[in-house]
């Protein structure tokens, strides 16, 4: 697949809102790997999980009990249910936790399918009082699933336009966030934000936020899924669990790009700008 080539069949996307509890990994754990069947279910091939889904926003807990609120490295026995889960349904998903390794902490989304923990996306942009308790991400990640290029991003890091367009010179078709954006001003910002992220790289964007409250802040929830012309294409409710599914089409990608050139155009420039990117591949679901 060259740089800016679009994928031959669509993706079905879903992104995951439900409240959490603070800093039980177990809990959380039970009711990802819930929302990943009932992802399946509703014919998703990919489900995305708010920032830190399995810990909680909960920066103090977290840093005061490393190994039991926050996730253990990638092989932690706690995330069995969500590998099993994975392995039934065929679904790959992207999973917000905090992550204790090697004696550091990060705030990172885990890939996970039916073979197991693919890769770990470390946030790169950390926010405010994060930087006092957790280590920046080296690198980027994009993930191959069945020919579509997601390329990761978590909360603030959306919040700076390089970030996805990083992803969109590395070919990506869609700009994969879990966040926490709260009431007041949250709703505002991501509704700037990810249109924007879309339409200046012509890439869906999707976004899994919290409901409920978690750590200091009460969310506002509102997963969505926009367009690659910046169009909303399914979002949910702000306060509810609940799931929204949206069909990545190829179709309209290649229309969106033929409109909007400016991806192809900054490349042809020389103006693209690099950065180190990790790719994670999944397998085919089972048959």
């Amino acid at each position: 697949m060259t740089a800016f080539a679009v994928p031959s069949r669509p993706l079905r996307i879903a992104a995951a809102q439900a409240p959490v509890v603070a800093g039980d990994v177990v809990a959380n754990v039970d009711t990802a790997a819930r929302l990943v069947r009932a992802a399946g279910d509703g014919g998703a091939r990919v489900v995305v999980f708010a920032e830190k889904f399995l810990t909680g926003y909960e920066p103090e807990l977290i840093r005061a009990e490393p190994e039991r609120c926050a996730v253990n490295g990638l092989a932690d026995p706690r995330l069995a249910p969500v590998l099993a889960a994975c392995r039934e349904s065929g679904v790959v998903a992207v999973v917000g936790a905090a992550v204790y390794d090697d004696g550091e902490l990060f705030v990172s989304a885990l890939v996970v399918d039916g073979g197991g923990v693919r890769a770990r996306y470390d946030k790169q942009t950390l926010f405010k009082a994060e930087r006092a308790v957790y280590r920046n991400g080296a690198a980027g990640l994009t993930l191959d699933v069945d020919e579509w290029r997601l390329g990761l991003g978590i909360c603030y890091d959306s919040g700076f336009p390089e970030h996805a367009r990083a992803a969109a010179v590395d070919g990506c078709h869609a700009y994969v966030v879990g966040a926490l954006f709260g009431v007041g001003n949250g709703y505002h910002e991501s509704r700037v934000w990810f249109p924007a992220r879309a339409l200046d790289n012509t890439v869906y964007a999707v976004l899994a936020n919290h409901v409920g409250r978690t750590g200091e802040w009460e969310t506002c929830g509102s997963s969505a899924v926009w367009g690659p012309d910046g169009r909303v294409v399914a979002e949910a409710g702000a306060r509810d669990e609940e799931i929204v599914f949206a069909d990545l089409d190829p179709g309209v990608l290649h229309v969106a790009r033929e409109a909007e050139p400016m991806l192809r155009d900054l490349w042809d420039t020389g103006a693209a700008p690099r950065r180190a990117v990790r790719v994670a591949a999944v397998s085919p679901p089972a048959q």
